[in-house]
């Protein structure tokens, strides 16, 4: 009985420092798999955070600023197959965006009440989409013809909006110009520079030069 007892003791000691040598084990040898998923983890949650690390495309291309790309963008525009022997006629506005993409309405070049819209990106023009339009739109209106516009006229006016941005305390410069028509006439966009303190009006001739700066 007596070496019974003794033998169910020094069981219940051995089974116990086995489980106090594996506790200690995984505590300064944790297991690969739960240590791989946790980096795992660690990964995913730093590209939540840090999506730029993930997909640099995103980056800006400084269209405003790249004129060699702004002259390309029309050369090719006007070579556009179903505008051959045709002129070009630009609907509404006219968008530059700092990343690379250009917007443009034009009218048909079949169908005068008709319009489509193409897309500059990656350095190549889409396709035409066709653009839904009222009743109420007045086509003729808001039409003006591509040989009055230049697309480096658009490097100018940014350039100009951002220097006087400069030197407003908390403006910021455009990331994308426009050009709007209204009764066949240009204007250009964005019109206000708005710091922390002030808020100023500045308006551009066509040709992107400055018109006019004045405080509000």
């Amino acid at each position: 009985m007596r070496k019974l007892i003794i033998g169910m003791v020094c069981g219940l000691s051995f089974i116990s420092c086995n489980q106090i040598s594996k506790s200690i084990d995984e505590t300064f040898k944790p297991n690969d798999t739960l240590v791989n998923k946790e980096n795992k983890k660690q990964e995913d949650q730093t590209i939540i955070n840090n999506p730029a690390k993930v997909n640099s495309s995103t980056e800006k291309r400084a269209l405003l600023s790249d004129i060699n790309t702004l002259t390309k963008a029309e050369e090719e525009l006007r070579k556009l197959p179903q505008y051959n022997g045709k002129e070009i006629f630009v609907y509404s506005t006219l968008y530059f965006y700092d990343n690379g993409i250009i917007n443009v309405m034009l009218q048909h070049p079949e169908n005068p009440k008709y319009v489509d819209g193409y897309e500059y990106r990656d350095n190549k023009w889409s396709e035409p989409r066709p653009i839904q339009l009222s009743v109420k739109d007045d086509i003729r209106d808001r039409l003006i013809s591509l040989n009055k516009i230049s697309f480096v006229n658009a490097a100018k006016m940014s350039a100009l909006y951002n220097k006087k941005a400069e030197t407003i305390e908390g403006a910021v410069p455009a990331e994308n110009v426009y050009i709007a028509i209204y009764k066949n006439q240009i204007q250009w966009y964005p019109t206000t520079i708005s710091g922390s303190r002030e808020r100023y009006t500045i308006q551009f001739n066509d040709d992107g030069s400055l018109k006019s700066f004045k405080q509000d």
